[in-house]
């Protein structure tokens, strides 16, 4: 239940934890944080919701660490598709937006195969990467979690102290 004298971090803390322990919470987070990193765009919400669900993981917690790592998907989209593209030996697929314009203004149907085959090897760079990543992280937030998880089920310190008269 939750008391109002609560701060709103006290209250997401409770969200969060809900019948959980520091593993699972760790390991949600770092799922969120995993899946957040998937090569196709506007579809990690979805990801992290059927993951969560599938393993009885906390949905909040797998949300949190998709959206705080939102940014990396963006970030780490070209490594992933230039390791993707080393592991199948391809040619590099070009990024400049002048050539993929002037490719699709020449042969639209080779741009979409090379827009196409470039989002297969950014998925394959993200299947090397992403579960060891994943794995590590929740190991590391594991001790973090427990700490937190901790520090939530102590009582205020306000509620501790009597005042005598």
């Amino acid at each position: 239940m939750l008391l109002p004298h609560r701060s709103i971090a006290g209250r997401l803390l409770h969200l969060l934890r809900q019948g959980l322990t520091a593993q699972k919470l760790a390991l949600s987070i770092a799922l969120g944080v995993g899946l957040s990193c998937f090569p196709i765009f506007g579809t990690t919400t979805i990801l992290c919701t059927i993951v969560a669900v599938a393993f009885g993981l906390n949905l909040p917690a797998i949300q949190v660490g998709n959206y705080l790592a939102l940014p990396l998907q963006l970030g780490l989209f070209i490594p992933f598709l230039r390791l993707g593209e080393r592991v199948v030996h391809a040619s590099r697929m070009p990024l400049s937006p002048q050539q993929l314009l002037q490719l699709a203004k020449t042969s639209p149907t080779q741009t979409a195969q090379i827009l196409l085959s470039g989002q297969w090897h950014a998925i394959l760079g993200w299947l090397i990467v992403a579960p060891p990543m994943t794995l590590l992280l929740a190991v590391l937030l594991r001790p973090l979690m427990r700490r937190l998880l901790a520090r939530a089920d102590r009582p205020p310190l306000a509620a501790t102290i009597t005042i005598q008269r």
